[in-house]
């Protein structure tokens, strides 16, 4: 299959160049070793080569030798390779050594030295529609942080397409695959994951019963604020399962690891209202497709409750936000007071420039979610922190342009980075 050039590109690259090895890290099949092998020069497939762990008991610096940038493919399967490929960017003072993939993040137990000055990190996620072609990209992220105002782009996508692209996701094995075939695909990820990752991650035999029902659990709850609490009285309420919360706690610590959940951290800022900021992440899976497959949904469900695929265009509109972002030096955050008022995605460089998101799936929300940018903005310490570069409406179905109010409504179909 042809390699379909990834926003991450230009930024491994330039971390390459920078730094004498480059850490990826993502989940499992999104697309880190294809991307690494379009510059390597050399590959160790750590995880398949029978002479690796030979090697590492007798002469481990062996497994460096090859032209440069080598890439040592899922390099976590021996992380003392972390400190061998540390010396050895140290003994040669060179940058763009070695490129690190890896579809797992060791234990803690594992003793490494962080590194600094010698890597540096690039997180990797699944396609998002301007890689896929599904956006035209015409309305940027970049532009949004320069307070670029919107001509009219009558890009609109109808619900089914939408919900069929949820279901799909964004994994590169899928390109070009059928609903069907992208759903088979997808269980079966799912159920690998429950069944032989969650054990093999840490060496622990998981319960891959208890595994389904947290995953099922925080599919129920993507893109909302859920505490172990919740988590475990809706295992116990809807699946029928008796689940400890410390186990929770190390099943969700095991997820995170495989990178298979995101967190989306709350945003810390100054207000002037009464009002107390709420801390709690939003948990989100990787991919909307593993919460669809994780409930075993399809495209007659999600059509016929669209209240919660409006919970899962969230999330897919956060990922996207997440790799744009990235492209644009900033993270993804949410914000959410005592008083109820909430903002979907706060995105803000490390310059502390801002723009903020409220996500719809139709446009009849639009009203509303305008409401909400003016009085989250109304609240904020003018004195403290920058005012906004731009307020902004994400949805599905409508197009994009700029409100006499200066709010922009912008399509998912125009977004880009």
């Amino acid at each position: 299959m042809e390699y379909k050039e990834r926003l991450s590109d230009d930024e491994l690259n330039r971390k390459l160049n920078t730094s004498g090895a480059v850490l990826i890290r993502g989940a499992k099949a999104c697309g880190k070793t294809e991307s690494a092998k379009q510059i390597a020069k050399s590959i160790l497939h750590v995880d398949r080569d029978e002479q690796v762990q030979a090697l590492m008991n007798t002469a481990p610096k062996r497994l460096l030798l090859g032209d440069t940038p080598r890439l040592i493919d899922e390099w976590q399967a021996q992380p003392k390779l972390w400190d061998y490929i540390r010396h050895e960017v140290d003994d040669r003072q060179k940058t763009a050594q070695f490129i690190l993939t890896g579809s797992a993040n060791p234990e803690e137990s594992v003793k490494m030295h962080s590194g600094a000055g010698r890597f540096t990190l690039m997180d990797m996620r699944t396609m998002t529609w301007q890689e896929l072609g599904f956006s035209s990209g015409k309305v940027s992220l970049a532009n949004l942080f320069e307070g670029k105002k919107i001509d009219i782009y009558d890009e609109m996508t109808d619900l089914e397409f939408i919900i069929e692209k949820i279901i799909i996701g964004g994994f590169p094995s899928l390109l070009n695959k059928s609903i069907h075939q992208a759903t088979d695909l997808n269980r079966a990820y799912v159920e690998l994951l429950a069944e032989v990752d969650m054990s093999r991650v840490s060496g622990i035999k998981r319960n891959p019963v208890k595994v389904r029902s947290l995953l099922r659990s925080l599919a129920r709850s993507t893109a909302t604020l859920v505490d172990i609490s919740t988590l475990e009285k809706d295992i116990q309420q809807v699946d029928n399962t008796n689940i400890s919360r410390p186990t929770i706690y190390d099943y969700l610590d095991a997820l995170n690891r495989l990178m298979i959940v995101e967190d989306q951290p709350a945003w810390n800022t100054h207000i002037r209202s009464s009002a107390s900021l709420r801390k709690s992440p939003k948990r989100h899976f990787t991919d909307t497709c593993l919460s669809v497959s994780a409930l075993g949904l399809d495209k007659k469900r999600l059509l016929s409750d669209l209240n919660f695929t409006g919970f899962l265009f969230e999330s897919l509109v956060t990922h996207e936000l997440r790799v744009y972002a990235q492209a644009n030096d900033a993270k993804v955050y949410h914000y959410r007071d005592s008083s109820g008022l909430e903002v979907d995605c706060i995105v803000q460089k490390y310059n502390g420039d801002w723009c903020a998101f409220e996500i719809t799936l139709g446009t009849g929300q639009i009203e509303e979610s305008a409401a909400h940018l003016n009085k989250f903005v109304s609240v904020l310490d003018d004195q403290k922190i920058k005012p906004p570069k731009s307020l902004n409406i994400i949805t599905g179905t409508g197009i994009s342009y700029t409100r006499q109010d200066g709010i922009n409504v912008i399509s998912l179909a125009s977004l880009g980075a």
